[in-house]
C-alpha cells in the first residue's frame, strides 16, 4: 500500500558539498583553442547558437558552392543536431522511430534502412548552417575548427572549397580569415560521406575472428577497413546488429576562434622523478607554434605555472608557414626543477594535485595566441616484476593494484557535458581506479580525460582495431588518425597505457608513431600479451563461481591481470517502462529482452531469470526489478571482494588487477551496468561502491570466511573486524569480533570463519563491521545468505544465489524519513535520514528523487542506495541534483524497497535559496 506524507523541507548547514566533483558551466568536450572562441552547436539538441540543417546530397540538385553561400534556401531541409549523425537528426524530426525502445532496430524489423542494404548514398548527407563572425574578431586571423566528422568530407565556406577531412578520429584547422565575411553572414556546407566500407551486420558464413565461445562481433568484419567506430558494426553489448548509418555525421564540435598570426598547438608536459624518491621532479615543456602568415614572424614563446610562481621564454623566429616544436627542459630552464612536488594520485593512493600552466606566443603586437592547460607531476610504468610475470602498474614508483573496467561509448555518439560527467562521477564514486577505452569505441573527448584527471581515474587508451574486424586499408590514414589522437590526448596525468588492439595486433609502425610524440606512456602492440591475458566471463553465472574460480570456459582468469570479468545488472524498473512497450514489458517478451541483451547473449532471460525467481515468482514488473536488484548487487560486489582477496600476494593466488566487462551501457538494454543508459542508477553501482570501500570488511561465501581489504597507502594498527549473523526473525545467532593490524595497501585475510548454526533460518544476514584503534567505526558491509548448499559449477545453486523464497516473508516495514534541503553553488543538496522503527529488517531500501508526475530527476546523484537497515538502525543518505533540474518545479521523494512500505514524500519548491 502507498502513502503520501508531507514532509518539512528544511535549510541546514552541511559541511560536504561536493566540491571536488562540480561541474563547471564552461566545460566543453573539446578544449577551446583561443581565449576568443564560440562552438558552433545546434539549437536542436543541445541549445546552441547555429541553426543547422541536413538533405541528403542526391535530394538536393545543387553543387556546393551554391550551397555554401548566405541565403540558399533550406525550408525543406530537417533541422539537425550538431555535434550529431544522421540518424541522430532523422529520428529526432521523427523521419524514423527511436532506435533505442523495445525492437524498433532489428534488421528484420525494416524500420529503419541499414546502409548495407540500401547502400552508403542513403545517408550521404549535406550539413549546413549560417553564422556571424563576432565584433572582437576583427582584425585577428579567423579560424575553423572541426574535431570530428565521419567520414569523409568535403568542407565548403561562402562559396569556396576549403578543406577535406577524412577519418572519424582526425580534427582540422582551417585558416578562414580571406573567406570570411566580417560584416554579414557566413554560409558553413559540408558534404559528409558516410563510411568508405560499411561492410554488413551479418556475420559471414564459416569461421569467424575473435575469442573462442563469443558471439559474431563486428558483422562481417569489414568495418575494420575504417578508422572508425567499430561496433556500430554490432557487437553483444549492444546492438548485435548494429547502428544503420554507422553514425556518419559532424559527431564532434564546429569551433570557430580567433587568433594573431602565430597559434600555439599541442602543448605537452613531461614529468620525471628520480624515482624512489619523489622530492623533486624535473619538467619539459614543449609547444608547437606555427606561423599562419606568409611573413617572417619574431616573438618570444612564454610559459607560466600558477601558483609555483614559475615563468620561462625563449625567442622565436619562423618563416611563413613554418611550425617549430619549442621545448623547455629543466637542463636549460632550471625553474624546472621542482623541489618539493604536489604528485598526482590514482583514486585512494594520494590527491589529485594538478598545476595550472599558460603558454603564449608574444611579438610587437602583442598576444599572438594563449593556450590554458593543466598537467600533474607523476610517473606512471609498467613492468612484469610480478610472480606469474603478469603486468603491474606502478604511479611514482608505487604498485597500483587495478580496479578497473572498460569504457563503452554511447552507441550513436550522443555524447554531451552532462552525459560524460555523470558517468565519470559515478565512476569516481565506485572507486573504480582505472577505465579501458576499449579498440571498437572511439577516442573519447578531451573533457572526459579531464575529468578522469581530476578524479584520479588512470586511462588504458585503445585505438580501433580489433580481433574481430579486418584491418583498415588506408595505412596512412590510420596513423594520422592516431598521431592526432596522441598529441591531443598525452599531457593528461590520467594517460596510463597506450595499446593499439583488441585481441589482434598492430599495424607496422604504430608503436614508432605513438614513440615519436609520447615516449613516456607504455604500449603494448594488443590487449592479450605482455602479462595480460585473454577475458571472460561476461555472462550472469552463478556468484560462488566467482569464489570457487571456475566461471569461464577458459579455465582460471582471477589471476595474474585480466582485461575483462564482469556480469549484467537489470536496469530498475523505470528504466524498464522507458525501454519498450507495456506489452512487452510483462509477461516478459523474450524476443524483445533478448534483442536488448545483444540478441540474448548476457543470459537475461534464462540463467538471470532464474536467479531473479530464487527470490520468490514475481506478480508484476515492479516486483521483479526490485527482486532483480537483488541478484546484480550481489554479482558485483562478488566479483570485486574476489579480485580484493586475491590482491598481489595476500590470496590464494598472484593478482595484480583486473577490468570490469563493462561500465556502461551505449544503448538501452536489459543487460544493463552500474548505471542504466538514461543514466539512472542501479543496485550494481552502490554495492561495487561497498565493495571498494578503502577499507572493506567483506565476506566470502565459499569458505565463509571474513577478510578486510585495505586500499590505502597507509597501515592500521589495532583495528577490530566485527561479524553478527541474524536470522529471518533479527534474532542474532552469531557474534564474533577480532583484533587485526592491516597492512598497507594489502589485505587480512579469512580472519575467522563464521559458524552458521544449523537451525538458523533458511536466508539470514551477516553484518559486518571495521573499527579503528579507538573503537570507532570505520566501515560496513552487509550480506543476504541461504543455506542452500553448493555442489558443483555450473548449477544454479549455493548460499549466494538460490534458496531465497523466504525473504519474501520479511513483514512489511514503514520507515521514518527525515528530509532536509539547502541550495549552494547550483546545487540541490538534499539529506534523508532514514530510520528503521520496527523490528524487522528493512531490506533494500531505495530513495529516488522524482517529479511530481513520478518520472526520476536525473542525473541525481545519491550517496548509498538500496540500503537493508537492521531493527532501530538508522542512515544518512545525501542527494545531490542540479538546481536548474528541478528550480520552480515539484517534486517528490520516494522510498521503497523489498519489504518497505512505499512512501512520497512531497513539497512544491518554488525560487529555492
Amino acid at each position: 500500500m502507498q502513502s503520501r506524507v508531507a514532509v518539512l523541507f528544511c535549510l541546514l548547514s552541511f559541511n560536504y558539498y561536493s566540491v571536488a566533483f562540480s561541474q563547471s558551466s564552461t566545460d566543453r568536450l573539446c578544449k577551446r583553442s583561443s581565449d576568443q572562441s564560440v562552438f558552433l552547436r545546434s539549437s536542436l539538441g543541445f541549445n546552441g547558437s547555429a541553426s543547422w540543417k541536413i538533405k541528403r546530397v542526391n535530394l538536393v540538385g545543387d553543387s556546393g558552392n551554391i550551397i555554401s553561400k548566405a541565403g540558399y534556401n533550406t525550408n525543406n531541409w530537417y533541422n539537425a543536431m550538431v555535434p550529431g549523425t544522421v540518424l541522430n537528426t532523422l529520428v529526432k524530426n521523427n523521419v524514423y522511430p527511436d532506435p533505442y525502445f523495445g525492437d524498433n532496430n532489428k534488421l528484420n524489423k525494416n524500420l529503419i534502412p541499414d546502409i548495407a542494404s540500401v547502400g552508403k548514398e542513403f545517408y550521404h548527407y549535406w550539413f549546413r548552417t549560417e553564422f556571424a563572425i563576432p565584433p572582437a574578431f576583427d582584425g585577428k586571423r579567423i579560424w575553423l575548427k572541426f574535431n570530428g566528422i565521419n567520414y569523409r568530407c568535403v568542407i565548403w565556406l561562402n562559396g569556396h572549397v576549403i578543406g577535406h577531412m577524412a577519418g572519424m578520429f582526425n580534427d582540422k584547422e582551417i585558416d578562414i580569415t580571406s573567406f570570411a565575411n566580417l560584416k554579414g553572414h557566413n554560409a558553413l556546407a559540408l558534404d559528409v560521406d558516410p563510411v568508405d566500407f560499411p561492410g554488413s551486420n551479418k556475420p559471414t558464413k564459416g569461421k569467424m575472428p575473435g575469442a573462442i565461445r563469443e558471439a559474431k562481433n563486428g558483422g562481417d568484419g569489414i568495418i575494420g577497413k575504417n578508422v572508425t567506430m567499430l561496433m556500430s558494426a554490432g557487437w553483444d553489448f549492444t546492438f548485435h546488429d548494429g547502428i544503420r548509418d554507422r553514425n556518419t555525421g559532424i559527431w564532434r564540435d564546429v569551433e570557430l576562434f580567433a587568433t594573431g598570426d602565430v597559434v600555439l598547438q599541442h602543448p605537452y608536459v613531461q614529468s620525471l622523478l628520480p624515482l624512489p624518491d619523489t622530492a623533486s621532479a624535473k619538467e619539459t615543456i614543449s609547444v608547437e607554434v606555427f606561423n599562419a602568415s606568409d611573413k617572417i614572424q619574431e616573438g618570444v614563446v612564454k610559459g607560466t605555472i600558477a601558483l609555483l610562481d614559475k615563468s620561462f621564454a625563449k625567442e622565436v623566429e619562423l618563416k611563413p608557414g613554418e611550425t617549430k616544436q619549442i621545448v623547455f627542459d629543466a637542463a636549460d630552464f632550471p625553474q624546472l626543477n621542482i623541489k618539493n612536488p604536489r604528485l598526482w594520485w590514482p583514486i585512494n593512493k594520494g590527491n589529485q594535485y594538478l598545476y595550472k600552466l599558460n603558454l603564449k606566443f608574444i611579438n610587437k603586437k602583442g598576444i599572438s595566441n594563449s593556450l590554458n592547460t593543466t598537467f600533474g607531476i607523476r610517473q606512471v610504468s609498467t613492468d612484469r616484476d610480478t610472480p606469474d610475470s603478469s603486468k603491474r602498474f606502478l604511479v611514482n614508483g608505487v604498485p597500483i593494484f587495478i580496479r578497473g573496467a572498460n569504457w563503452i561509448p554511447e552507441g550513436m555518439c550522443n555524447e554531451s557535458e552532462e552525459r560524460t560527467y555523470t558517468q565519470l562521477r559515478y565512476t569516481r564514486q565506485a572507486r573504480v581506479n582505472f577505465l579501458r577505452l576499449w579498440g571498437g569505441g572511439v577516442a573519447e573527448s578531451d573533457y572526459f580525460y579531464k575529468l578522469c584527471d581530476e578524479f584520479g581515474i588512470m586511462v588504458w587508451s585503445e585505438f580501433w582495431i580489433t580481433g574481430n574486424t579486418v584491418f583498415p586499408v588506408d595505412t596512412s590514414l590510420y596513423m594520422k588518425n592516431l598521431a592526432g589522437t596522441i598529441k591531443r590526448i598525452r599531457s593528461n596525468p590520467s594517460v596510463a597505457f597506450y595499446v593499439s588492439a583488441n585481441e589482434s595486433h598492430d599495424l607496422p609502425g604504430a608503436e614508432q608513431v605513438i614513440h615519436n610524440i609520447d615516449s613516456a606512456t607504455s604500449y603494448q602492440a594488443t590487449s592479450e600479451c605482455c602479462g595480460i591475458h585473454d577475458g571472460s566471463p561476461y555472462k550472469y553465472l552463478n556468484p560462488m563461481q566467482y569464489f570457487e574460480n571456475t566461471a569461464s570456459g577458459r579455465g582460471s582468469r582471477i589471476d595474474g591481470f585480466n582485461p575483462e570479468y564482469g556480469t549484467p545488472c537489470l536496469p530498475t524498473v523505470e528504466c524498464l517502462r522507458e525501454m519498450m512497450p507495456k506489452e512487452d514489458l510483462w509477461p516478459i517478451n523474450d524476443s524483445v529482452w533478448q534483442y536488448l541483451d545483444g540478441g540474448g547473449f548476457h543470459n537475461m532471460t534464462t540463467t538471470y531469470r532464474d536467479a531473479v525467481n530464487e527470490f520468490g515468482k514475481s506478480s508484476s514488473i515492479d516486483e521483479y526489478a526490485m527482486k532483480a536488484q537483488y541478484v546484480g548487487a550481489m554479482g558485483y560486489r562478488s566479483i570485486w571482494e574476489v579480485w580484493d582477496y586475491n590482491k598481489f600476494n595476500y590470496g590464494d593466488r598472484f593478482c595484480s588487477g583486473f577490468l570490469f566487462w563493462y561500465l556502461n551501457s551505449p544503448v538501452r538494454q536489459t543487460a544493463g551496468r552500474m548505471w542504466d543508459w538514461s543514466l539512472e542508477p542501479t543496485a550494481a553501482l552502490y554495492y561495487t561502491q561497498n565493495a571498494l570501500q578503502p577499507l572493506h570488511p567483506q565476506f566470502d561465501y565459499l569458505k565463509n570466511t571474513v577478510s578486510v581489504c585495505n586500499d590505502y597507502r597507509t597501515a592500521f594498527k589495532g583495528y577490530a573486524v566485527k561479524a553478527t549473523v541474524y536470522d529471518l526473525n533479527m534474532k542474532v545467532r552469531f557474534v564474533k569480533k577480532e583484533n587485526i593490524n592491516i597492512p598497507e595497501d594489502g589485505v587480512v585475510n579469512d580472519v575467522f570463519k563464521i559458524d552458521f548454526p544449523e537451525d538458523i533460518t533458511q536466508v539470514h544476514f551477516i553484518q559486518l563491521e571495521l573499527f579503528d584503534a579507538k573503537n570507532k567505526p570505520v566501515s560496513n558491509s552487509f550480506y543476504w545468505r541461504s543455506k542452500d548448499k553448493y555442489e558443483k559449477a555450473g548449477a544454479l545453486e549455493g548460499p549466494a544465489v538460490s534458496g531465497f523464497q523466504e525473504i519474501d516473508k520479511l513483514p512489511e516495514v514503514n520507515l521514518k524519513i527525515n528530509v532536509k534541503k539547502e541550495i549552494k553553488n547550483g546545487r540541490a543538496y538534499f539529506f534523508v535520514q532514514v530510520k528503521n522503527p520496527a523490528k524487522s529488517l528493512s531490506f533494500f531500501t531505495r530513495l529516488q528523487l522524482q517529479y511530481d508526475n513520478g518520472k526520476p530527476v536525473r542525473p541525481s546523484f545519491y550517496s548509498d542506495n538500496f540500503i537493508s537497515l537492521l531493527p532501530g538502525k538508522e542512515k544518512d543518505i545525501r542527494i545531490d541534483v542540479d538546481d536548474k533540474l528541478i528550480n520552480e518545479k515539484k517534486i517528490q521523494l520516494m522510498i521503497s524497497g523489498g519489504n518497505v512500505k512505499k512512501m512520497l514524500l512531497n513539497e512544491t519548491i518554488y525560487n529555492a535559496k
